[in-house]
């Protein structure tokens, strides 16, 4: 707090003056952009060239830096850092949008989702548990929990591309460079290394054995 101490920031009063509601104790500098309408519930941050659009708010435990959050938009308990989230968009709690994330408009970012150099589409859902890295999704895709995008092989960092309408199940892996075209529909569990046409079903899982009373001494505690 001792930074923040130092820096200009928006006294309660002057906030309210701007036509935002504030509760609680917000920390939110002279150089953001405060519409009439915003809504501020500390403890919050909100740092540099940030926008906060009419009707959009920051909830408690988030911190907010160069970012722009679109009118009617909702940042709850989450970190956005040279970010931008929609109108009508929601995100969090306990998500992280890192440098060129951009989530369109009707948008949901939900819990422990991290977006990093990747756009989303309107009406996208990441409701919980994925790593969105250096992708483009179009319109209405869905990322479903504990999906991956693999943009990194040690060496090089490449992107992927999401068509629209695509689904995106379970615990699935992306690995870049790759094209899933529209309508794609990737079943849970698998790991996606090629290019996907129009409407096609990709599934790659190894299906399991089961042993009739395999496990007997298998786990001592047990």
């Amino acid at each position: 707090m001792d930074i923040c101490k130092r820096r200009a920031r928006y006294s309660r009063r002057a906030l309210k003056k701007l036509g935002a509601s504030v509760c609680g104790d917000v920390f939110v500098e002279r150089s953001v952009t405060v519409w009439r309408g915003a809504k501020l519930c500390g403890p919050c941050v909100v740092t540099g060239k940030s926008v906060l659009c009419e009707g959009s708010a920051v909830l408690p435990f988030s911190h907010v830096s160069d970012s722009f959050v679109g009118r009617g938009a909702v940042v709850r308990a989450s970190a956005l850092s040279d970010a931008r989230v929609g109108e009508g968009s929601t995100v969090g709690p306990f998500a992280c949008l890192r440098a060129g994330a951009v989530v369109g408009k009707n948008c949901r970012v939900g819990d422990f989702v991290e977006i990093k150099n990747a756009t989303l589409g309107e009406g996208c859902k990441a409701a919980h548990l994925s790593y969105i890295g250096d992708a483009k999704l179009g319109r209405r895709v869905n990322v479903g929990c504990g999906a991956v995008f693999a943009n990194y092989d040690g060496a090089v960092k490449s992107a992927s591309t999401v068509g629209d309408g695509c689904f995106i199940g379970c615990n699935c892996n992306i690995v870049a460079p790759v094209c899933l075209a529209e309508g794609v529909y990737v079943a849970a569990g698998t790991t996606v290394t090629r290019d996907l046409e129009s409407g096609d079903f990709c599934i790659g899982r190894c299906r399991e054995k089961v042993k009739p009373h395999g496990a007997e001494g298998r786990y001592k505690d047990g």
